[in-house]
This record gives C-alpha cells, structure tokens and sequence, in this order.
C-alpha cells in the first residue's frame, strides 16, 4: 500500500482508477479499507469512471499512530488531505467524507474552497454545527480495560466497532479529543461549492441533514432509508445517489 510523509507523519493511501479524481476520508475508527473497499466504493466509483483516492487518517489504519489530541484538530486532519492532493499533484478534486471525515472536508470546503469541485457529507447533518455524536464517553470507552467494563451505550458501539477493526484504541481516543470542533453557522454558510448532505434515515448520530441543507447554500439531501450511522456506509441508494450528484454536480 502507498505511503507519503506530511512532516513527520506517514500516510496510508490507495489510487485507483482513471478519470475525474475523487477523494474519500473515512470515518472516525474507521479506516480506507473498512469506510470504502469493503463496502464496494472503490470498484462502484472506478466503473462510474473516477480516480479514486482514499487515505488513512492519522491514528487510524496503516498511518501512524500519534497520542497527543493536540495532533488530532480537525485543520491539521484537513492538512492530511490537502498534503495528499499535492503529493498527487492533484490541484482540485471531488471530495467524501463520512461522519469526522466529513467535518475533515467541510472544514477544508470553508477555508480552501478552490481545492473542491463538490462536497459530499455522508452521515453528518446539522450535527456538524449543533454537535452530537461520539465524545468524552466514547474516549473513556476506548480506553476502558474490556468492552465488558463500558455501560454507556454509545461508548459500546464504538469499542466494540474498534475491537473489531483492531484499531489503536488509545490513539483513537487522543483523536476524539483533539477533532471535535465544531463549525460555526457563518462558516457552514459560507461553503459555495455544490454539496451532497447524505444521512440514513435511522441515523441518531448525525444530526438533520434538512436543517443542515438550510445553512448550506448550494446543498441537496439524500435521504438513505431504513439506515442508521453504521449501516449506511454501504448501502446502495447512497452508491446511486452519489454517483448521480457527481454526474450532474456541474
């Protein structure tokens, strides 16, 4: 698997296929294989006739693993990705991001607009603003001696979802701490660039992706049915609503 260094960081990513490059940003926990091979994006997006790039966040995947949450704010994260582009001589792309991975972008959509030619904002809605979701609960879980010690059910899911990954819990939980900015509502206005809002229906993480849609000028929705956080990832009206919106997002 390729790899480059932002500074003292090495970063894990894939790029695959040709045409109009679009880059994913997995979740928090997740990882590139788990947030978009697995679940069938990388070969849906390449057969649509995109290049596809896909990285490992810091403390996540096959990147490294760092402990301190000042490492982990959410604009450093955003560097990641921006020093990624550069490093693929990428000057402007298509961009999806899946719960943190899409504050990562939405933050990257206010402050460097032209580096984007779409956002995407998979299970995130007003959330992005409001907050919600995983927080101190879910840090104290993942470092908690066994899943069997944790009560919060929030906190459950994500360890248990980690175990699973066999991910770094200690360097998930300094990321939690460290990426949990909020945007402000003048900075979700601001984003001009054509913007997908894709949340499931039964998600309780996210947040409303109809109130998001309000703030954010030039937004759709895609409701993803019958979905909460963790099952919507893959689902097939996300894959064909996605692909529309690239299709038609100029």
């Amino acid at each position: 698997m390729p790899s480059f260094h932002n500074g003292s960081v090495e970063i894990a990513y894939l790029d695959e296929g040709e045409g109009d490059p679009i880059f994913l940003v997995h979740g928090f926990a997740s990882s590139k294989n788990v947030n978009w091979s697995y679940p069938g994006w990388v070969s849906t997006l390449t057969k649509a006739g995109r290049r596809v790039v896909a990285l490992d966040n810091r403390g996540h995947g096959e990147s490294s693993k760092l402990y301190d949450s000042e490492d982990y704010h959410i604009g450093i994260m955003a560097g990641d990705v921006c020093a990624l582009m550069d490093h693929l001589k990428i000057a402007r792309t298509d961009i999806m991001g899946y719960s943190l991975g899409a504050r990562i972008n939405a933050y990257l959509a206010h402050r460097d607009p032209k580096r984007l030619r779409s956002l995407i904002l998979g299970g995130l809605g007003i959330g992005l603003i409001e907050g919600g979701g995983p927080g101190e609960n879910v840090a104290l879980a993942l470092e908690a001696d066994s899943l069997d010690d944790v009560r919060d059910p929030m906190g459950r899911t994500f360890r248990a979802f980690a175990d699973q990954t066999r991910s770094d819990r200690r360097a998930l939980a300094a990321c939690l701490r460290g990426s949990r900015r909020l945007m402000t509502r003048d900075e979700a206005a601001s984003i001009t660039v054509p913007t997908l809002i894709a949340v499931g229906s039964a998600d309780d993480i996210a947040g409303s992706a109809q109130r998001l849609s309000e703030v954010i000028p030039n937004s759709q929705v895609l409701d993803i049915p019958h979905r909460d956080h963790m099952r919507a990832v893959g689902d097939k009206v996300y894959k064909e609503g996605v692909v529309a919106f690239l299709e038609n997002r100029d």
